[in-house]
């Protein structure tokens, strides 16, 4: 197990370009944007990854406070591995220390998950972070539902959120940031305890 001195890396998982930025698939991306905005930084272009980054600390002062890294990678979802294991190489940030935030078909809509491991559930960043480094990092999983009739499901988390989601957004959105910081603060058990649901 790692030591809390040494920094995390929290990814927030989607697709660049504004024409992606409302898709259920960016969810992670609005979160990591969240994340940014509360610790009081903006994202720069990393210099070792194809991803956009802020470093800061997280957390009240004390013992609890973390470095951060916050990142966004501007590869495609399917190829979130690479940037991602380039920017835990620079940082030299263990794998227990590394939280990717991303959309979740099978959890109804705005319910979160946190958990350690796992498989990729068909999710293609997963799936790309887990072939460049294996599969022992956090997740904090935000809940989109299955897609309606017979929507193909690729359609579906490359839309917009619907109007009826969008009212409860922004919150769903803060509530999955409180989580993070929970996470890093006061570990898995009590994060999971917390906003599992």
């Amino acid at each position: 197990m790692s030591d809390a001195t040494e920094p995390w890396l929290i990814v927030g998982l989607g697709n660049p370009g504004p024409e992606y930025a409302a898709n259920r698939h960016n969810v992670g991306f609005m979160v990591a944007d969240l994340l940014a905005e509360r610790i009081g930084g903006k994202f720069k272009r990393a210099q070792k990854a194809q991803a956009q980054v802020v470093e800061g600390r997280m957390g009240p002062p004390g013992p609890e406070n973390r470095r951060v890294i916050l990142a966004k990678p501007m590869s495609y979802m399917n190829l979130s591995g690479g940037p991602v294991t380039a920017l835990r190489d620079f940082y030299k940030v263990p794998t227990d220390h590394i939280v990717a935030i991303h959309d979740e078909l099978d959890i109804d809509y705005g319910t979160l998950r946190l958990k350690l491991g796992g498989g990729d559930n068909g999710h293609n960043g997963l799936k790309s972070m887990t072939k460049s480094m294996g599969a022992d990092y956090h997740r904090v999983r935000f809940g989109i539902g299955r897609p309606p009739g017979r929507m193909q499901v690729a359609d579906f988390v490359l839309k917009d959120f619907s109007p009826t989601e969008r009212k409860e957004l922004a919150y769903l959105v803060d509530r999955a940031a409180d989580s993070v910081e929970c996470l890093l603060a006061e570990g898995l058990e009590r994060a999971q305890s917390a906003y599992n649901s």
